[in-house]
């Protein structure tokens, strides 16, 4: 059983990156990795950007706590 929640764990791992580095970016250029996005994101249509691929990767994001959580209990 641990092997296979191991395996799961890993396709998750690969899934769950892959969803993020699909995802667009809210600002352009290397203005949002200092920080230089902020006004845009007050301007109020936050919802509009919460995408298919946004809710895949919550769900994905659960699953693999869920799985790193049962997996560290198997192993104590």
């Amino acid at each position: 059983m641990k092997v296979l929640l191991s395996i799961f764990h890993i396709v998750v791992c690969v899934a769950l990156m892959g969803a993020v580095l699909l995802q667009q970016r809210k600002t352009g250029g290397f203005s949002g990795i200092f920080g230089g996005g902020t006004q845009a994101d007050a301007s109020g249509g936050q919802w509009q950007r919460f995408t298919t691929l946004t809710k895949l990767s919550v769900v994905l994001c659960a699953i693999f706590m869920a799985t790193s959580l049962v997996l560290v209990f198997l192993a104590g």
